[in-house]
């Protein structure tokens, strides 16, 4: 033996150039081995003598890479992909990965499956994807909201290159704003948190967008029945830089337009509303040397709903903007730096003009992030994560405008507020022995606001043990802080919502959750796991009964703070080589708030998302090699639904005119809807023209045509009083509103 050295390097895609996250490196015949990070950066120690390193990739032939003395770094390492043997060889490693690593509560998507699976209207949705794995569930019907293991609605972070997505949702909630695509990897984090994430409690989403194809021009896109998209990847410079982009559009106003254009002369035509959405990705990525690498990327999407007349004028626009521009830098063999600059820009705009008065409501959130991060590997067994990050919050809450033509009436409402975040990390990932391995990670987060200081010492720790080479048992836990709040009153997320920052009269969020499984691999093609969790919520955020929300420049006032808990367990199957591959999910879980001293007198109730039971199963068979076919279902106990309990009327005279009737609350949540279940059916038939691939996306949403609830509401049932000339309510009846039908879709998407 000679000694010790290391090797690193960059693996990427062939045939385009993108990166590879998470491919495996390690030295050929042996176990020792690495991973490369969100980057495709890799560093590995081996004795100077060895011979050969093995690179792979889930569905890329194997690449042998001879170490020589004369060999130097950092290396370039392409994989191509292709039907081989090694391909089965390299889907049954990923299981085993799954295996040795530390991580759990955490669920990957892959492009193939949220491209194949059926959703709403034939629009390929990640989030909606997302929901049909095991601890996530949606708010409502059609809602891409996410609901993680008893955690609200503002609980998940969204990321999107590292950027902080606030809304992350098209049509009042029904589309998510990411475009599959531009999208090149997704993992949401349920629990177990790495160190370099804070600031929510429940979940982190990370997205990746692609880098673009720095080998040839090339493009992808879709038409379908509501929106249409188009991608364009190029080089800049061959083999060292490129760009893509990526935009979709809804069309229905094209179409709403044209009716109401024809409808002009018709006095006693209503017409239509106008509204689309847009979104727009784009990045550009420069090689500027062995070492350093530059990337720039923005998302720019809005939602615009408007209706004007003669007499009336509404216009609703909401929208998202993100920048990106991040250095990358091989410091040395076993240290490489990532420097990051963010913006985010969430902000919703409501105006009305009638005759002679108008108004304007506005609300707005503006982030800009500084953030250092480096990665360290002293050796194989010890690879480690530190960093820092600095976050400037700029809040416009709740801004009014509003008057009269001739300035008699005037009055404005509304609040600026600006805080800062900041955030220190530090994680060992530690390869104790063969059987073995254990996750430390540290971070120290603060937050100020109008000199009204917080902070928090987040500890987050993973351990696994392989039972045997199949069986590997695993624990984790981690605390969170969360400084911004979702001041909301719906069950789903709309775009009105506003986000408030801790003050002096609202505290952080805190969360405290721990988990253990285990996981098994069944001969090479089917991992079982089951995972259990328990998570308990400090200083949750509610409003008081009857909270005044609109125009309210003492928003805090309405604010109720109690505690929370929530528990439950995940089974997990899945199979993923072979003509028939996919999974089934089944949780389990409970979640309880309460101490809320405005809110049945501190007692425990459910809020609206607790779902006991939910189950998904999905399955992707390929018939042919241009034919598959793809079903999933889903089946949900209800949710909750909070309604009135009685009436009280007021009417003194009996006989007399029917007056108004206020309805009586009760405890919260008190009627649970029913059950939600639907099956969707997809067919992808795949053609070869000439100048590239293209498919025709039949898909059935709802396939047996299941009524499921979207909200409840309650009727008064009534009859006549012939002698006292009067209606009388004789009963009152919950009837149920129901959104989505059968719906069949088509889209043709392309390549070339």
């Amino acid at each position: 033996m000679l000694g010790q050295r290391t090797i690193n390097g960059t693996v990427r895609d062939g045939e385009n150039g993108e990166t590879l996250i998470g491919a495996t490196v390690r030295v050929q015949g042996t176990e020792s081995g690495t991973f490369t990070n969100t980057y495709g950066f890799f560093s590995l120690s081996l004795p100077a003598d060895t011979g050969t390193l093995q690179v792979s990739y889930v569905g890329y032939r194997d690449v042998l890479v001879p170490i020589t003395p004369a060999i130097t770094n950092p290396l370039s390492i392409d994989l191509f992909s292709g039907q081989t043997l090694e391909e089965v060889v390299v889907k049954s490693n990923s299981f085993r990965e799954q295996l040795s690593s530390t991580q759990m509560s955490v669920q990957e998507l892959t492009m193939r499956e949220a491209k194949l699976i059926p959703v709403v209207f034939g629009e390929v949705d990640i989030i909606k994807t997302l929901q049909l794995k095991p601890g996530i569930n949606s708010g409502s019907e059609g809602n891409s909201g996410l609901f993680v293991r008893g955690g609200s609605a503002d609980q998940n972070l969204f990321i999107l290159d590292e950027a902080t997505v606030y809304n992350p949702n098209h049509l009042f909630g029904f589309f998510s704003t990411f475009n599959s695509d531009a999208v090149k990897d997704v993992k949401i984090y349920k629990g177990g948190f790495p160190a370099q994430y804070g600031g929510r409690l429940s979940s982190v989403i990370d997205v990746k967008l692609n880098e673009g194809n720095n080998q040839k021009f090339s493009g992808t896109g879709g038409i379908g029945l509501i929106s249409s998209r188009l991608t364009l990847e190029a080089p800049l410079v061959k083999n060292k830089s490129s760009m893509i982009i990526s935009g979709r559009r809804t069309y229905a106003d094209l179409i709403t337009r044209s009716i109401n254009r024809a409808n002009e002369d018709n006095p006693d035509y209503n017409p239509i509303p106008d509204y689309y959405f847009y979104d727009l990705n784009t990045k550009i990525n420069y090689t500027l040397s062995d070492k350093d690498r530059l990337y720039l990327s923005g998302y720019f999407g809005q939602d615009r709903f408007g209706f004007d007349n003669e007499n009336f004028n509404f216009n609703f626009n909401w929208g998202n903007a993100t920048g990106t521009a991040r250095w990358n830098r091989i410091i040395s063999p076993t240290l490489f730096g990532n420097t990051t600059f963010t913006y985010s820009d969430y902000n919703y705009e409501i105006a009305n003009a009638l005759t002679g008065f108008s108004f304007n409501l506005q609300s707005r959130i503006r982030d800009m992030n500084l953030k250092s991060d480096l990665t360290w590997s002293p050796n194989n067994e010890h690879h480690i994560r530190m960093g820092g990050e600095l976050t400037r919050h700029q809040f416009t809450v709740g801004r009014l405008k509003a008057g009269s033509d001739d300035g008699e009436i005037s009055f404005s409402a509304g609040q600026d507020l600006t805080a800062w975040e900041a955030g220190l990390y530090f994680q060992d990932d530690w390869t104790i022995n063969d059987r073995s391995s254990l996750s430390a990670g540290l971070r120290l987060s603060g937050f100020l606001q109008e000199g009204h200081p917080y902070g928090g010492i987040e500890p987050r720790l993973a351990y696994n043990y392989r039972l045997t080479p199949v069986v590997s048992l695993k624990a984790n836990y981690a605390r969170m802080y969360q400084y911004l709040h979702l001041v909301a009153n719906s069950s789903i997320s709309l775009p009105t919502d506003i986000w408030y920052p801790s003050t002096a009269g609202v505290r952080p969020q805190i969360s405290d959750q721990v988990g253990v499984g285990w996981q098994w691999l069944l001969g090479s093609q089917f991992l079982l796991s089951n995972e259990y969790y328990y998570k308990h919520l400090d200083n949750q955020i509610d409003f008081k009964n009857f909270a005044d929300l609109f125009a309210n420049d003492e928003l805090e006032r309405e604010f109720t703070f109690g505690k929370g808990y929530a528990y439950g367990t995940e089974v997990y199957f899945e199979k993923k080589e072979g003509r028939l591959t996919g999974w089934v999910g089944y949780t389990l879980a409970f979640v309880r708030r309460g101490e809320f001293s405005d809110i049945m007198g501190g007692r425990y109730f459910a809020p609206r998302y607790d779902r006991r039971h939910d189950i998904s199963i999905v399955g992707i068979y390929e018939i042919t090699p241009r034919v598959t076919a793809t079903a999933a279902w889903v089946y949900g106990s209800g949710d909750l639904s909070w309604l009135p309990v009685g009436r009280l009327p007021f009417q003194d005279i009996p006989g007399g005119q029917s007056q108004p009737v206020v309805p009586v609350y009760g405890d919260r949540n008190n009627l649970r809807q029913p059950a939600y279940h639907r099956l969707d059916l997809g067919l992808v038939i795949g053609f070869k023209p000439r100048w590239g691939e293209s498919d025709l996306t039949i898909s059935i949403y709802n396939a047996y045509n299941r009524r499921n609830p979207y909200f409840l509401y309650l009727d008064a049932e009534t009859r006549t009083n012939t002698d006292l000339g009067i209606e009388e309510v004789v009963g009152i009846k919950a009837r149920q509103v129901s959104l989505f039908p059968i719906l069949p879709a088509l889209t043709y998407n392309f390549t070339f």
